[in-house]
């Protein structure tokens, strides 16, 4: 059995706890123990890692991830990429999400059927390296809603799948269990980004949305769901929802459904994206004042102020940016961190807990990840510095001095 001996670190264990002097000993893909300072854990075959006072937690988690998101300024543009490069390029992006320290992802949509189960079943045999990964369908939506590019006059696609009616719905959610994803995506609300169904217009039926709950209920599956509108997020608790992406728009009536049913759902507002489109795209042709006539920064105001409604009231916030675009690339999910911390107003630890442990219970592993717990899986980052004196450490690949996932180091320190 291979043991690994971190020694001379400050453990971060994400419980909620300060930081401590200690040691943390790992074997196989399990942690072992932790030992404060002063009382040190013998095991002579260990490997040892002198952390020489660097910060030991668990490794990031993702909870709103595109892997197949090929950083695109159009997102037509997904639908030009062949299945073969495009696989390719998804197993480029797991690893880069790795070597950022995102040891899980719970993926948020998949930009053709396949991807994220191809990808997630290789991960686990060990035949490339990545994040632990939540396979996911491609978005579900209708004819005008979030992803539906086609013209009356020309055939296109990108990362969505156009269906109308419960029916057309069921069957495409049955598939999609028959190829063995893990969530069921639909797209409930429209978007900023899609003139035909803006970002408080409920595109999806109540019909359409019950019918792709009950396919997950029967197979055991879960179900997410963009909803930016406040009643696209009452209709998706009442059906079953589990994960809720944005609720950006809620009212008082959609902030009391979510606190009621705070003990199964999660919500990740996705603010990143917003934000980075906002203040950020022009480069690519979007420019502030383009984001501001669709409703941007309007959307911005209302997230922030439903986000720290929500945390108040008891209800699950986790980060998770839709990166994947080209002003908002894979990589940089970190930056999500901050943006809890900036805009929203959590405490560094509080955003944190946020990426681990409560991504631990998003992964629906909350029992073994997100902590570094005795038991728990051997997840782990060695940090330069502390971040919970400045979290915009965590977006640095540089200060990540050694990155274990399932107890293999993906990265060894250099010292």
């Amino acid at each position: 059995m291979i043991r690994t001996l971190f020694t001379n670190v400050k453990v971060l264990d994400c419980t909620g706890a300060l930081p401590f002097a200690g040691e943390v000993l790992v074997e196989a893909n399990r942690i072992a123990a932790i030992a404060p300072v002063g009382v040190p854990i013998v095991c002579d075959d260990a490997v040892r890692i002198d952390g020489g006072g660097a910060t030991l937690m668990p490794g990031l988690i993702e909870p709103h991830s595109h892997l197949s998101f090929a950083d695109t300024a159009v997102t037509v543009e997904l639908g030009f990429i062949p299945p073969e490069e495009h696989m390719l390029l998804t197993a480029r992006n797991a690893r880069r999400m790795l070597d950022q320290g995102f040891t899980s992802c719970n993926s948020a949509a998949s930009a053709k059927p396949r991807l994220d189960v191809a990808l997630r079943d290789a991960i686990d045999r060990g035949d490339l390296p990545g994040p632990r990964t939540l396979a996911a369908s491609p978005e579900m939506t209708v004819t005008a809603g979030l992803g539906d590019v086609r013209l009356a006059h020309l055939y296109r696609e990108n990362f969505a799948v156009i269906r109308d009616g419960a029916e057309g719905f069921r069957k495409f959610a049955r598939e999609m269990c028959r190829e063995g994803v893990d969530t069921l995506k639909i797209n409930v609300s429209g978007d900023a980004g899609t003139p035909a169904s803006p970002a408080d217009s409920t595109v999806m039926t109540e019909a359409e949305i019950d019918a792709v709950c009950d396919v997950a209920r029967a197979h055991g599956r879960r179900v997410a769901a963009h909803a930016r509108s406040a009643q696209s997020v009452l209709l998706c608790v009442k059906h079953g929802v589990e994960i809720i992406y944005h609720a950006t728009l809620c009212d008082e009536a959609a902030l009391d459904c979510l606190e009621a049913a705070r003990d199964r759902v999660f919500v990740a507002p996705v603010l990143g994206h917003l934000y980075a489109t906002l203040h950020e795209a022009g480069a690519w042709g979007v420019t502030a004042a383009m984001g501001r006539s669709r409703g941007l920064d309007r959307e911005i105001e209302a997230g922030i102020a439903n986000m720290r409604a929500l945390k108040a009231r008891g209800v699950r916030v986790l980060p998770g940016g839709d990166y994947g675009f080209a002003w908002n690339p894979i990589g940089a999910n970190a930056r999500d961190i901050e943006h809890f911390v900036k805009l929203i107003g959590f405490s560094p630890m509080d955003a944190i807990v946020s990426a681990t442990r409560l991504g631990g219970e998003i992964m629906m592993r909350g029992n073994e990840l997100g902590q570094v717990k005795p038991g728990f899986l051997a997840d782990l980052l060695l940090v330069d510095g502390n971040p919970l004196a400045g979290v915009a450490i965590l977006r640095d690949a540089k200060r990540l001095l050694a990155i274990m996932k399932d107890g293999v180091l993906h990265k060894m320190p250099m010292r």
